[in-house]
Formats: C-alpha cells, structure tokens, sequence
C-alpha cells in the first residue's frame, strides 16, 4: 500500500504560523494590497467632477468654472448642468435671456480635468461614468474560471506572478488611452487578465498555514484588501490627474516578476501533482526556518520513498457521482431554498459593500478622506467576527450585523444636511457591519451545505454576489432621483438578508454535515458532535 501524509498534522510539527509562513505571508499580502488598488482605481480614475454648460455671451478667456452673478440668470438653478436658458442677444445682461425657455448645451465647462469626465467630455452622460465600474467587476467575473484552471494546472505561483504582473502592461496603455471606447476596452481587459490575483493569493496563502491559524491568516489578508483601498485614496490624493495615477499605480507591480523566486509552491498542489520530491523539500526548508524539529516517523515519511507522497484527502473514495449529488441538491427543498436565502445573501453583502464605497466619494467633505474612513473601518469588522462568531453563533451575529448595517443607513435620508457629520458615522456604522457581516457569511454559508456539494453550492453563491458587484457602481445613477436614494437600497437589502437568516439553522458547535440528508435535518435537531 502507497504511504500517505497528513499535511495538516506535518503543520502542527513543523508550526502553523512560524517564520517560514509569516515570510511568505508578507509577500503575498503586498500581492493583496496591490490587487485592492487596481480593484478600486476606478472610483477616482472615473470619479464624478462638477461641470457646467458653457455660456459664451458671459464667459472669460479661459472659462472659469465659478460663474459670479451672471450665473442666476443665464443658468436655471435645476437643470445647470445639461441646460442653459435660450439667449434672445448677445450681452451678458438679464435681459439677454429668456426667462422660462431653455435649450440642450453643446459644450461645459468642467470644475478640473482630474478624471476621465473631463477627458472624453461625458458631461450629461452619467452612465458612461458609472459603467466604467461595471466593466472591471465583469472583466473580473469572466477572469475567476481561467485563473482556476491555471492555479490548478500550472500551480498557484505561477498564477499568481501572471495575474500580478499582466496588469502592468494593460494599466499603462490604458493611461494613453485617447477615446472612452479604447479606455473602457482596456479596462476590462486589465481586470481579466489581473482579476485573478486576489482568489490565488487568498487559496496560496491559506494553503501553507495550519488548521488552527486559517482563520486569523483569512483575518489578516481581509484587513490588508481595506489598506489596500487606503492607498488608492492616499495615490490619488498625492497624483490627482488620472493619467499620472494610472501610472504611478501599475508600474511598480513589475517587481511582482520576483515573486516567482522569493516564494514557494504551494506543497498542497505539490503533492496533488505528484511532485513529491519538491513538497519535502519544501517541508524540510519550512521547519529549518521554524526552528522545528520533525518526528523520526515524518522524517522517514519524507525521505525514504517520496514519490509514494500523497495526501490522506485524495484518498477518500466518493461514494456518489458529482451529478447525482447535484440532482439531489435539485430535488431537495430545503437545501434549494438555503441555496437561495445565501445567494441573496451575497448579492446583498457585494452590493452594499462597494455601493458604500462607491457613494462615499459623493459625502459631503473630502472625497478622499471618506473613501479612507470607509476602507479603514472594515478592519473593527472583521476583527469583531473572529471575536464574536464562536460565542454567540452565526445566526445571531450575521443577523445583528445585517439589521444594524440597515437601520444605520435607512436613517441617513433622516438627517438633516447641517448634521454632516451624523451622516458619514452612519455610513461608517453600515461599511463597519456589512464588512463584519461579509467575514461572517464566508465561514456560515460553507457550514450551512453537505461536505458532498459544499465547495459547488458555495461556488454558486459567490457567482451570484458578483451580480451585486456589477450593479454597485451604477447606484451613483439613483441620485438622478432622490439624493439618498442609494442608501434606502442599500438598507433594505441588508435589513431584508437579516431577516432571511431566520431561515437557517444555526451551525455553531454543530457536526458539519456529511450528506444531503445531515443538512436538511439541521434545521430539525443539532447533529450529535463526535
């Protein structure tokens, strides 16, 4: 009989967050870091500048963006923007301009030239601007299944250096881009080819620390994704022009091109391969660096006959084909409303939390103070779901965040403008729960599904949030109607998941179910624990 290995027992000997793991964390959370900056880039590359339509019978040489007095009447106080009122003659005078007849402008005057509204003159067509968003997460979306096939073919570094570095190229034409229709191609093409980078580097970095350090190693890479975000804002404060931006952005991640000799193979897809000489080298380099002394059994595991190598996992026979699991799946009405309560779920938690984003640069103050808040503040969150789910249980914890997330940002249109300050704690209370509630739901929906269809029926949920990640960056559009708009959504989606949890079972302290069968009787009795 072939021998076997137990890596996640070789984990407890050679150490489950030593400093062989804590190196290789490092530069794979820089690798995190940068994916937040071009996931976000869009938010000031494609942000929202004031304009004006242009009046030549008043204006000066160059227009200037303040229009003094002869704004109130030459310009109708609602429809500025796409609208200047009908000139009957040629003087910057009252008399000048018709009183109630307006015509459609032909050209504006736009408050800077920062972002690409200015440089492709989207005036009056806000929803080229918010497209843009729309076609990063798409590009995103049609990127996942290539990048899975890669990591699983060829590894997950060599995943990891293609979807690092390709972006480098892409970001750069795309800052000498000449027309919206060649800026938004190249936009989806960058996020195709580098849209990978954060389920690699997630999949990389949890593949090498043990069982008992998953969850603070998940912990530290959601945190590094909002420092990420800071930076964007920070990048773009320094380098407001968006074709600087863009550049100072992407260039730098040419040094990703290293990351093929400074880190290591994941010794889990190693062994998965049949690569087995390179996965105990691996493990004997790890525990040196650890400072960790293997057993004498592990030692002649590893070296006696290695290309015997495999993993305890592979060797679990299936006891039904994956399709009839899938029909079961289909027939089971318990199991199909649960796969719908948690789709719902994840559209609610991606829209909501790049909506919050998304709309913060519209918040009354610094657009970049905002933006920095509202990714700062994801932090407390997850903290608070490592801190909080094993005690209280996931129902009540999800629930809660969900509820609050709702009522806080629901409560915005009641706030009075002179109250700025109540409306951005709001919108930090609401980015601060939906962010815990996005940690939570990552570990309760796998825990909610039989071991049998668990990795598939998560799938399909995290396929659907996607939806809510291309529809986020239209809300801006929302604000055509009703300032606050935006948020009214936002809160009835997030109050809406809180109330679907009661739905579900709660899974704390409860046997993961094995077959179709354990999962849909949670909902009757607690699977007995072994």
């Amino acid at each position: 009989m072939a021998a076997t290995i137990d890596l996640d027992a070789i984990l407890l000997e050679l150490g489950q967050f030593g400093r062989y793991q804590i190196r290789n964390y490092c530069f794979i959370l820089v690798a995190i870091l940068v994916c937040a900056v071009y996931n976000s880039q869009y938010v000031f590359a494609a942000g929202e500048v004031h304009y004006r339509c242009t009046v030549p019978e008043c204006e000066s040489s160059p227009p200037e963006f303040i229009t003094g007095n002869w704004g109130l009447w030459a310009l109708p106080d609602e429809r500025a923007n796409c609208e200047r009122l009908v000139p009957i003659a040629q003087e910057c005078v009252p008399s000048s301009f018709s009183i109630n007849e307006t015509e459609r402008c032909t050209s504006w005057v736009y408050e800077d030239n920062n972002t690409i509204v200015a440089e492709f003159g989207l005036a009056c067509e806000e929803w080229k601007r918010t497209l843009v968003g729309s076609i990063h997460v798409a590009g995103v979306f049609a990127t996942l299944p290539v990048t899975a096939i890669i990591s699983d073919t060829y590894g997950r570094r060599t995943a990891l250096v293609i979807t690092a570095v390709s972006p480098v190229l892409v970001g750069i034409i795309r800052s000498f881009s000449n027309s919206y229709i060649m800026y938004i191609c190249l936009e989806f093409l960058e996020a195709f080819v580098g849209g990978g980078v954060f389920s690699t580097a997630f999949i990389l970095a949890l593949e090498m620390v043990g069982l008992d350090k998953r969850v603070l190693g998940g912990n530290l890479i959601s945190s590094t994704y909002a420092l990420g975000q800071v930076v964007t804002a920070g990048v773009a404060w320094l380098f407001p022009y968006w074709r600087t931006y863009t550049l100072v952005i992407y260039v730098p991640s040419l040094l990703f091109i290293s990351y093929y000799w400074l880190i290591e193979e994941s010794v889990r897809w190693l062994l998965s391969k049949g690569r087995n000489k390179e996965a105990a080298r691996i493990i004997f380099k790890a525990a040196n660096m650890n400072g960790k002394k293997l057993s004498s059994n592990t030692i002649k595991l590893l070296t006696e006959d290695p290309e015997r190598l495999s993993q305890t996992a592979d060797k679990v026979p299936l006891d039904e084909d994956k399709r009839s699991i899938l029909m079961q799946v289909l027939r089971s009405r318990t199991l199909m409303l649960r796969l719908l309560v948690c789709s719902f779920w994840w559209v609610t938690l991606t829209f909501v939390y790049y909506g919050l984003s998304i709309n913060s640069v519209s918040l009354v103050g610094s657009k970049y103070v905002n933006y920095i808040l509202m990714a700062l503040v994801e932090i407390p969150g997850y903290c608070l779901s490592v801190l909080t789910l094993d005690k209280f249980g996931r129902k009540t914890c999800t629930m809660t965040a969900f509820i609050i997330c709702g009522c806080s940002l629901i409560a915005i249109p009641l706030v009075p403008l002179s109250m700025s300050w109540l409306q951005i704690t709001l919108n930090l209370v609401g980015k601060l729960c939906i962010s815990m509630a996005f940690s939570s739901i990552y570990i309760y929906t796998g825990e909610l599904f039989p071991t049998q269809a668990r990795q598939s029926l998560l799938g399909a949920c995290s396929m659907a949030g996607r939806v809510g990640a291309m529809v986020a960056p239209q809300t801006p559009l929302l604000m055509a109607y009703m300032e606050a708009l935006p948020y009214l959504v936002f809160g009835a989606m997030a109050g809406t998941s809180g109330l679907l949890i009661l739905l579900t079972p709660e899974t704390l302290k409860v046997h993961l179910p094995d077959t179709i069968e354990q999962a849909e009787n949670m909902n009757k009795k607690k699977l007995a624990a072994e």
